[in-house]
């Protein structure tokens, strides 16, 4: 009995270091993944302004890079193993590469031509869009919050692509930007139901599944920019004296390696975060990224516009609480969540996958 004492205050004294260190962890994760989110996005923007009409190179440098970290992390660590390549294997994947690299093309573009604190409004269907491909493939119908939340955020896409006398005629999204919108976040729904199936054919291990997603997307890609003229383009350009190279080769790598950071730091994430953690952090991202936007590259901000940003975070906060007090009845198919666990290289503007903490 003369021990409970100090033994009661030893104990009490591990807890709090330990709740201390599990909080500075959650911290530095969260911290990493929102400072890496914000470059990947205002790098590639500067690189696309600067080098518009080189979308599909710079998205093809970006994934051999990824490609390319991938085996310097093999050869360090033997927790990451890169699979040896497998016609078989590559067939059964086929679908989900496909989506993968049609996704980042409409991603990559869609922030060419839009304004980057409209980036997030363009793609405000991405939510929605999850929950019902989600929905029609485990032939199950969301809750009535569920709904009510992807509402919210429909809605708020639908106020910020309004038309408006406030937003001039040479800054206001085109019909074809908005269009890249829209089929990026509908391919990243059909990506989220992809995943599950195709890590299966991977082992479960989401290394194998990127290697193999940024590999074969890589490869498919690259004919495309052939047949678009971008290596043409790109020795045209080097050779004029108006273009400036050297925000289109740093940006390239910069982005390359912090879209490779941005996969690990989602995982980590993941595993040390919980999901209001998440929705918090997305929201603060998102503000961040409106404020950024406005700052560095002088992005209109109208009223419908913050509005609209206001309301998809309203939404997809929404969605966030509700998912984390349901209790999953069938784990393996919890379709709308699976993106998250999945790493691949790097995205133009934002990481598909994970797609976006919305989902």
């Amino acid at each position: 009995m003369r021990w409970s004492a100090p033994s009661s205050f030893l104990s009490l004294f591990i807890m709090a270091v330990t709740f201390n260190v599990e909080s500075l962890q959650v911290a530095a994760v969260v911290s990493f993944y929102m400072f890496a989110a914000l470059v990947m996005v205002f790098v590639n923007k500067a690189v696309l302004n600067s080098s518009p009409d080189l979308p599909l190179l710079f998205l093809l440098i970006q994934l051999l890079i990824a490609v390319a970290l991938l085996h310097v992390s093999a050869a360090i660590t033997t927790k990451v193993k890169i699979p040896k390549p497998s016609v078989e294997v590559a067939k059964k994947l086929a679908p989900l590469v496909t989506v993968n690299i049609v996704g980042l093309v409409f991603n990559t573009l869609c922030l060419r031509d839009v304004d980057a604190s409209f980036f997030q409004i363009a793609r405000g269907l991405q939510l929605p869009l999850t929950i019902i491909i989600s929905s029609i493939y485990t032939n199950s119908i969301p809750s009535i919050q569920v709904i009510a939340a992807a509402g919210v955020v429909a809605c708020g896409f639908f106020v910020g692509v309004a038309p408006s006398s406030s937003v001039p005629l040479v800054v206001a999204p085109s019909f074809l930007s908005l269009t890249y919108g829209v089929l990026s976040s509908l391919l990243i729904a059909f990506h989220a139901v992809l995943i599950k199936s195709s890590l299966l054919h991977c082992n479960n291990s989401t290394i194998e599944l990127a290697w193999w997603t940024n590999t074969g997307s890589a490869a498919l890609l690259l004919p495309f920019v052939i047949f678009n003229g971008e290596p043409l383009k790109l020795r045209d350009m080097m050779q004029s004296s108006n273009w400036n190279g050297s925000v289109f080769f740093w940006g390239s790598l910069v982005t390359g390696f912090f879209g490779f950071l941005l996969c690990i730091a989602a995982l980590l994430s993941v595993k040390v975060t919980s999901p209001i953690t998440h929705m918090f952090s997305s929201a603060a991202r998102s503000v961040l990224q409106t404020v950024l936007g406005v700052w560095i590259f002088n992005d209109l901000l109208t009223v419908n516009r913050a509005t609209s940003i206001l309301v998809i975070l309203g939404g997809t906060m929404g969605y966030t609480w509700v998912k984390s007090q349901e209790v999953p009845k069938t784990p393996p198919r919890d379709l709308e969540q699976g993106d998250k666990q999945v790493v691949t290289g790097s995205t133009s503007g934002v990481s598909q996958k994970p797609a976006d903490e919305k989902v």
